[in-house]
């Protein structure tokens, strides 16, 4: 049921150099499902995370956090679908350092080198030893292309895989990008029930890659949401190995930018193919707030008005019923907004001018926008020159359904 998501063919997506993969099947909650990926990194590759904000986070996310700020070089990723290992204590966090050891001695590494992630059901035991025992079976499969079979791999309950890859010349070095993603429900910022993978084979600097990370993510995965919810294992993971022959070590240095705007670019679009793929959506929505005072007041109204299930419900159902927007604009927190100077469009229509009806809107027009699949709304609160988009989705009937039988 997805939005308008297309999956790339095979042509079209390149290898990143310094990077393989392999997946296997490990029968973690469902027996004959890819569930356990593993990239294996050669030495020189620079490591950033960015994670999940939620006070429940889980296991594997307290050691991927750890590991990354040991300093030893990360060689090693292990992810595994059908089970969060969150909500499971210090059994949870034993099987994550299980993991990590199993898959160290594996390759001979420290397993402060390793970093593991898992999605799934949240509060059940991470069968750990199912996991270590399809270790080998995932290091054989490592292959240098295997990038689609990992956007499978992935996923839980996605509908399709999501990827993303592209090639640019940046001073006279051909360089590659190529990154996947998951999630389609419990997605909110700071970050979403995602995960994210995005490698470049362009060197980037450590302590230039862990500030990058979390610009990448401020720009993309938190500006999406599909339900307000936020998860417990969202991690979204950068990648360097350097092995193009571009060196990038700060901002100062003329590759930066075009490498940092190619990197961003596939960033948001694997954040909006979450999106796009959202449990149960039949629209893409984009939200812009302008003219407002500050960064904090354009998001505040932004998300008001993603997060409105009066909202989400009446693009689901193509229905103008516009007003809802407006008084989400209302109660999102702005105490002096001065409703006068509030104009709200949708796509071409203008719909609301100084806070009341425009004399000229037209339902007909207004039914005419929603009933696209992808929908752009635009309000302007007359308050300063600030402005932000978030993308979010509606709310359907299936919605309810994937998420009232997930475990069953």
């Amino acid at each position: 049921m997805a939005v308008n998501l297309t999956i790339p063919p095979d042509s079209a997506i390149h290898p990143v150099a310094g990077i393989r993969i392999g997946v296997t099947e490990a029968g973690i909650r469902k027996a004959n499902r890819r569930d356990l990926t593993v990239f294996q990194l050669d030495e020189g590759t620079t490591v950033a995370g960015v994670f999940t904000r939620n006070r429940f986070c889980a296991a594997p996310v307290l050691v991927c956090k750890s590991h990354l700020e040991s300093g030893e070089p990360i060689r090693a990723l292990v992810i595994n679908t059908g089970n969060a290992n969150a909500g499971t204590g210090e059994p949870g966090m034993a099987a994550a350092l299980q993991t990590c050891d199993a898959t160290a001695a594996l390759l001979s590494l420290d397993p402060r080198q390793i970093l593991p992630f898992s999605t799934g059901v949240i509060l059940e035991p991470l069968p750990v030893d199912k996991l270590c025992a399809a270790l080998p079976d995932a290091l054989a499969a490592a292959g240098n292309n295997e990038w689609m079979n990992a956007a499978h791999g992935i996923m839980t309950t996605d509908t399709l895989p999501k990827i993303v890859s592209r090639q640019l010349d940046i001073q006279g070095q051909r360089i590659t990008i190529t990154g996947i993603s998951k999630g389609a429900g419990m997605i909110r910022p700071n970050m979403a029930t995602m995960l994210s993978f995005l490698a470049t084979d362009a060197g980037i600097d450590q302590a230039l890659l862990n500030h990058l990370a979390g610009r990448l993510a401020d720009a993309s995965f938190n500006r999406i949401t599909v339900d307000g919810d936020t998860s417990t294992n969202d991690s979204f993971i950068v990648m360097a190995s350097g092995q193009a022959g571009l060196q990038v070590q700060s901002e100062q240095d003329p590759a930066f930018q075009p490498l940092f705007d190619a990197l961003q670019q596939a960033a948001l679009e694997l954040a909006q193919l979450i999106v796009r793929d959202a449990e149960g959506a039949t629209k893409f929505i984009t939200i812009r707030v302008e003219e407002a005072g500050s960064q904090d007041e354009a998001l505040r109204v932004a998300y008001a008005v993603a997060h409105s299930p009066l909202v989400k419900t009446a693009f689901y159902a193509s229905d103008p019923n516009l007003g809802r927007i407006l008084a989400a604009v209302g109660y999102a927190g702005i105490e002096d907004l001065d409703v006068q100077g509030v104009n709200l469009w949708l796509d071409d229509v203008r719909v609301a001018t100084r806070g009341q009806r425009n004399p000229d809107y037209q339902e007909a027009d207004g039914q005419r926008v929603m009933q696209q699949a992808e929908i752009a709304v635009r309000i302007a609160l007359g308050r300063g020159a600030v402005s932000e988009t978030v993308y979010t989705c509606d709310f359907s009937h299936e919605y309810v359904s994937i998420n009232a039988d997930y475990r069953s």
